[in-house]
């Protein structure tokens, strides 16, 4: 079935309305798109091939783009000024420098002295260079990170970052990856081939096993897998497959860390799922900021469907665009058919009506990278390995104030202090534990006190906190948690879509609140309540997390005022990108 377009906005005279380009962009468009197709779920995609080439995209290149989709320049317009990573100039409007340097200022970099960084390359680069803020880039334990165009340079220092700038290197280098030749090899697809012949395993067996490994969602929202793909296999055909690899949440990097190192485990899992359930065609959608792995996908897809072990379902690679919102499924699935990424209202939800309408299921890329795993070892091998009652294995992405960040593969049901002690060398020298974000900025924050609970699945609701996407944030003694809860609220204000009142004026209103020297308490826990209670989605409902959290756990801090933090320490105020 092919994808369902979006509505053409027509003059009588059967041209797109708004206005009309002059030739030369009209020139460059078509040049551009040369024969590539002009459907409109591409519509994202189209607008980074102007990004790339030209740095920015004119008013005069979105109305080309809409003759040439026959789109209206509104429905174009509207796309490109959601996305982040998309410079929309309009007329009169000077474009943004050749070269752009981010750097990251959510609350790892920050810990690691981003202002610092941010204020020394204001004075070492600038002309024809643009120093921008941005939310977390996805290697938290690098902190803290540059991006010279698209190349990332991890414990960033002003030498080494305009030195590159100066160099020209801009572009991101390929991960060292396991190839797929080699993956093949070494057993590698040969799960897939006995699912393809029936051999030695078939489809009820492989959802039997996950049901009995208890496997679930490793993106943060724990729906159990083995459920989850009987129900899409019981639903109508055609079905469709998105795997979400949009990891925006500030702290969270495991996806990038597997993909950079065995990207076609995850490819097995993510055909092993199409061929159980019955899946017409996949779609992959990888956040922008990780480029390197995306050219590295690029040629193991080209190399994987050229020399194939079995017939494979149609596969899409789609590019995020700078937008923490299409984390959330259905705000995903919107971004991958053109649009927005604006989540939907429920119901309907994505298992009976998602990607082009149709049924879909979608995943986070670890969940599907363990399928190969469970189905070759067995449900045991995985039940056996958690602690304190739980069971499996989780990948704990850990930053902050410890000697080994880095993502970690440990038993589920750890706590915080094993973990610290066992896989991250302990405490980072000079560094005493004090607080911690068991699950990024939404997953709210934890004091020492608290660090002998199990990190699971419904472990940490208790206490006003949930496990997520597992990506833990270590703060110590020399931190603040106001300061840390306010650049979390901060991210939040910034990457919210605005579909909803409580989310988009919310997270703003208690940002602002926040920044008081005193807390208005009250004020700010019922301003938490409407966000919880009737934001849309995930993102304004996990908002208020870290602040409640201060105000449950950290009320010393709250009466004893906020203690000036050092350089070091600044949470400086994300700015929307340009």
């Amino acid at each position: 079935m092919p994808p369902v377009s979006q509505p053409e906005f027509r003059s009588r005279r059967g041209r797109p309305k708004g206005r009309s380009p002059d030739a030369a962009a009209l020139q460059q468009i078509r040049s551009l798109l040369g024969q590539r197709p002009r459907a409109a779920d591409l519509l994202i995609e189209h607008l980074h091939l102007i990004q790339d080439r030209y740095g920015h995209i004119t008013a005069d290149q979105i109305a080309a783009l809409a003759i040439e989709m026959r789109l209206s320049a509104a429905a174009v317009f509207e796309v490109a000024s959601f996305y982040h990573h998309f410079d929309v100039v309009k007329e009169g409007q000077t474009p943004p420098p050749p070269l752009t340097v981010r750097v990251c200022d959510s609350v790892s970099c920050a810990l690691a002295g981003a202002e610092q960084l941010i204020s020394a390359l204001q004075q070492a680069l600038t002309d024809g260079v643009r120093i921008q803020r941005v939310p977390c880039v996805g290697r938290c334990q690098e902190a803290p990170v540059a991006v010279v165009g698209c190349n990332p340079v991890a414990r960033a220092e002003v030498e080494r970052v305009v030195a590159l700038a100066a160099s020209g290197a801009t572009e991101a280098p390929l991960p060292d990856c396991l190839g797929y030749h080699r993956y093949r090899s070494e057993g590698g697809y040969a799960l897939l081939q006995q699912l393809a012949t029936g051999s030695q395993m078939d489809r009820e067996d492989a959802i039997r096993t996950l049901e009995a490994s208890q496997l679930r969602g490793l993106g943060g929202a724990g729906f159990p897998t083995g459920r989850k793909w009987r129900i899409l296999r019981d639903q109508p055909e055609p079905r469709m497959l998105a795997v979400n690899i949009d990891e925006g949440e500030p702290g969270t990097f495991k996806d990038r860390h597997f993909l950079e190192r065995d990207p076609h485990r995850f490819l097995e899992g993510v055909l092993i799922a199409a061929r159980v359930v019955g899946i017409a065609a996949v779609y992959i959608y990888l956040r922008d900021e990780y480029a390197g792995i995306r050219a590295m996908l690029e040629r193991e897809l080209a190399a994987l469907q050229s020399d194939p072990p079995c017939a494979l379902p149609p596969i899409h690679l789609r590019r995020g665009a700078g937008a923490y919102i299409c984390g959330e499924e259905s705000a995903m699935i919107e971004s991958i058919e053109g649009k927005r990424g604006m989540p939907r209202l429920r119901p309907p939800y994505v298992a009976e009506s998602g990607l082009f309408g149709l049924p879909t299921l979608e995943h986070n890329m670890e969940t599907l990278y363990w399928v190969r795993d469970l189905l070759e070892k067995g449900p045991d091998w995985f039940t056996a390995q958690g602690r304190h009652g739980r069971h499996g294995l989780r990948a704990f992405s850990v930053s902050g104030r410890v000697r080994i960040p880095g993502v970690h593969l440990a038993p589920a049901g750890i706590t915080l202090r094993e973990l610290i002690d066992e896989y991250c060398g302990g405490m980072a020298a000079g560094h005493r534990l004090y607080a911690y974000f068991p699950g990024g900025a939404s997953g709210g924050i934890l004091p020492a006190s608290l660090a002998d609970v199990p990190l699971d699945f419904d472990t940490l609701q208790p206490y006003g906190c949930f496990i997520g996407s597992a990506a833990v944030i270590v703060l110590s003694q020399l931190d603040s948690v106001r300061e840390a809860a306010l650049n979390a609220m901060r991210f939040f204000a910034h990457e919210s879509c605005g579909q909803c009142t409580p989310c988009r004026v919310g997270t703003a209103k208690a940002a602002l609140l926040m920044q008081a020297p005193g807390w208005n308490q009250a004020l700010l826990q019922e301003l938490a309540d409407v966000m919880a209670d009737a934001s849309i989605c995930g993102l304004g409902q996990a908002a208020p997390n870290p602040m409640r959290s201060v105000i449950k756990y950290f009320q010393h801090e709250l009466e004893s005022g906020p203690a000036p933090p050092s350089p070091a320490q600044k949470v400086p105020k994300i700015s929307r990108s340009a």
